[in-house]
């Protein structure tokens, strides 16, 4: 163990998320933008990238010792032009330095040395091997990822588990041409994220717009879904409801048109299951392969390629796709049997969040009724075995009127509806979640819908 001094400006190898170390330089992080609990850290902007997140000191280590080392284990065309930019960028801070070394000796005659802004202890050496003590899964720990199937045979619907990793977080992309259609909230990360792992995206919108940025970073842009489908391998969607999901697929240009046998089609919206068998009979009768992978998490886990996908239908389209599910997510699963039973299990799991984001601001609203301190409520939750970073992030988002979308409240509604009526088709009570549900609609009727799921709040206070 060594300790290292850094202080703002300083450049220096970070490790983000499950990304190779990344050349960066030590900030100033924004006046709103709070240090995260816990370990010491600092608030890095990574050169090349629009990234910059608050990185825990045992994930960082000084730029220029380090350097030749970097450079021998991380290859790729991005991290080539990161490092290009950082040499810019000292190329011309020395040429600054030079310019004003006069004036700056003598002005500093005098004066003591300035001191670091702050002190980094301990860095821990193992940080860039894969190693680390703290299990969480913030975007500031080293993420190693491989993918793997297990298999149970039992007659019913049996759960293929992979989970973890590639050697110093780096993923080796397919040679296949990718298409995503659907650039919202999560679609957004996910390409992101697919292209900073060097795979060949094509992407369409249905406002074309958002696509400019991507096609900055490298993606093509096709002009239809037909036409995407026509260009590449394999083509993901990610849209708002059912009636978007088929729409895309039914439509005038749409995805069917471009269906050829050997095409794959990978569906990650989050639908119904009679949506998915529709769409994955329509595919497979123009000889395409199908594959539903509908992803839980929000936003932010999207950008940090944190998501978590429960996948279902054609196994070899999902063996395809595994350098792309390495790339947007932490963990996938394989659910056997028939297409469908991925999109019941993703509606289980957001009816439970959604049900139990309800009950959270159930729980502050009465705190608050009865002379509670709400801040005093959340302390308490965050040490006991409710505690989750879900938990605290929606409930600092409460607390400070933050509802900035992760996850739209109108879509937490829809998946709540949609649970709701997979439990009627087999007669099964969905109690809560309807209760829920009603709590969500009355947000919804407070225009509500198009803030984040966390708004549930202020239909406790209207």
């Amino acid at each position: 163990m060594a300790t290292v001094h850094l202080r703002i400006g300083d450049l220096v190898w970070g490790k983000l998320g499950r990304y190779p170390p990344w050349p960066g330089k030590v900030v100033s992080p924004p006046k709103d933008l709070k240090k995260p609990r816990g370990k010491k850290c600092f608030f890095v902007k990574f050169f090349g990238t629009e990234d910059h997140a608050w990185i825990k000191v045992e994930q960082l280590k000084p730029y220029h010792p380090h350097k030749e080392e970097m450079i021998k284990i991380n290859k790729g065309k991005r991290f080539q032009q990161a490092v290009d930019a950082v040499e810019e960028y000292l190329k011309k801070s020395k040429g600054k330095d030079q310019l004003n070394s006069d004036d700056k000796s003598k002005s500093d005659k005098g004066r003591k040395a300035a001191k670091p802004m702050k002190i980094i202890e301990e860095d821990d050496e193992d940080a860039f091997k894969g190693g680390s003590s703290d299990k969480s899964t913030s975007i500031m720990e080293p993420i190693t990822k491989r993918l793997k199937i297990i298999e149970e045979d039992t007659r019913s619907t049996s759960i293929q588990a992979a989970d973890s990793t590639a050697i110093n977080g780096s993923i080796t992309p397919t040679d296949k041409r990718i298409g995503f259609l659907g650039l919202g909230l999560m679609g957004s990360g996910v390409v992101s994220n697919l292209l900073k792992m060097g795979h060949v995206v094509t992407v369409w919108n249905r406002t074309a717009e958002k696509c400019d940025l991507f096609i900055q970073e490298g993606a093509r842009l096709g002009r239809t879904p037909a036409e995407v489908v026509s260009m590449c391998e394999i083509t993901f969607s990610c849209v708002s409801d059912p009636k978007a999901a088929r729409d895309l697929v039914l439509g005038p240009s749409g995805v069917l048109q471009g269906i050829r046998p050997g095409k794959c089609y990978v569906e990650m919206s989050t639908v119904d299951s009679e949506t998915i068998t529709e769409l994955a009979q329509v595919i497979t009768s123009r000889g395409g392969r199908f594959l539903e992978a509908p992803v839980s998490g929000s936003q932010q886990l999207s950008n940090d390629g944190m998501l978590v996908i429960v996948a279902a239908g054609d196994r070899t389209v999902y063996e395809d796709c595994s350098s792309c599910f390495q790339a947007m997510g932490k963990t996938s699963f394989f659910i056997a049997g028939e297409a469908g039973n991925a999109a019941k299990m993703m509606l289980i799991l957001n009816m439970v969040q959604g049900s139990f984001m309800a009950t959270i601001a159930e729980g502050l609203t009465l705190a608050q009724a009865t002379g509670q301190s709400q801040q005093t409520f959340l302390d308490i939750l965050c040490q006991g075995q409710m505690a989750s970073t879900f938990v605290d992030q929606k409930c600092q988002n409460i607390l400070q009127g933050n509802f900035k979308p992760d996850y739209y409240l109108k879509h937490i509604q829809k998946d709540l509806r949609l649970a709701i009526s997979m439990g009627d088709s087999v007669n099964h009570p969905t109690p809560m979640a309807a209760a829920a549900n009603e709590v969500y609609k009355r947000a919804k009727a407070l225009d509500q819908s198009d803030n984040d799921m966390s708004a549930v709040y202020r239909a406790y206070i209207h």
